[in-house]
């Protein structure tokens, strides 16, 4: 069975691209999704893709809502997202305290963008039942919505659009990371327990170990990312100190997905059950291993 492998196409998901290089489509395929893991949950949910590899809050939160479409499989990112916060070129706004009480533009609702607006109100002590979104499905419709006036702000990975910035077409006005490692990895309940699937996952292991060593952070990444993204190697350089990856793609932690949730009730963006969460719940355990 060809596995069809959901991503976005971001400098995080380089040892993917390496894979599939690789890999050549005998074992899986890459379905780019551009507007985000709002747009990966989708495809889950529409059984267009058996496997994502996305941003933990919002596939999280779709879990603990009831979604039925997917469980965990394993971990990607170790590290925080250092989310940017964005607006127009001419806009008012200067920090993000000016923000309050504005329309905050979104991917699509359950995105990343979406799940960090709300952490940034609970963090910056603003009420959650009074924010105000628009829906602008990708980053080129969040850059117009903010030069246009019709949002305030967006928020989105900040290395992905250090380039609009360098560019003068938005700026930057504060960074939120995220409190929890960044990238899980999910699939489809019908493809969750086969073999392909447990191959796929401890292949991608082997490749991000190789991506995530000394060696190859001195010159290999840096090559690959000039060549694949066009950065400069100064960005590149500044991103890989940024950046760690989970020694093995086939675990979840409990820790993540219970530090996750308890944000997320914080910020309004869940709501726990009678007897609170079960993480177990959360996690196909046929095929990853709940640390």
């Amino acid at each position: 069975m060809v596995l069809r492998i959901g991503y976005v196409r971001e400098h995080f998901l380089s040892p993917l691209l390496q894979f599939a290089e690789k890999d050549a489509g005998k074992t899986f395929t890459l379905v780019e999704c551009p507007s985000g893991t709002g747009q990966l949950i989708s495809r889950l949910t529409n059984n267009e893709i058996d496997v994502a590899i996305a941003l933990t809050d919002p596939l999280i939160t779709g879990i603990a809502n009831g979604s039925k479409a997917y469980k965990l499989v394993g971990s990607y990112v170790s590290t925080p997202l250092n989310w940017a916060v964005i607006t127009g070129i001419k806009s008012q706004y200067k920090e993000i305290s000016d923000l309050k009480d504005t329309k905050i533009g979104i991917s699509r609702f359950g995105s990343g963008s979406y799940t960090m607006a709300y952490v940034t109100a609970l963090q910056n002590g603003w009420s959650t039942k009074d924010l105000q979104f628009q829906v602008n499905n990708d980053i080129r419709g969040l850059i117009d919505s903010v030069n246009d006036g019709s949002t305030s702000a967006f928020m989105w990975e900040w290395f992905t659009t250090k380039p609009f910035a360098d560019a003068g077409e938005v700026r930057f006005i504060g960074s939120v990371p995220t409190p929890w490692p960044s990238w899980l990895i999910a699939a489809h309940p019908e493809r969750a327990e086969s073999e392909a699937l447990k191959k796929f996952l401890q292949d991608l292991t082997s490749y991000v170990q190789t991506f995530n060593s000394q060696k190859s952070r001195a010159k290999n990444n840096i090559d690959f990312i000039k060549e694949k993204f066009g950065y400069p190697e100064e960005d590149i350089k500044a991103w890989q100190e940024t950046v760690g990856y989970f020694a093995d793609c086939q675990e979840v932690s409990t820790k993540t997905i219970s530090d996750t949730l308890s944000v997320l009730e914080k910020a309004g963006v869940v709501k726990a059950p009678e007897g609170g969460f079960q993480v177990s719940e959360f996690v196909n355990t046929s095929v990853a291993k709940l640390t």
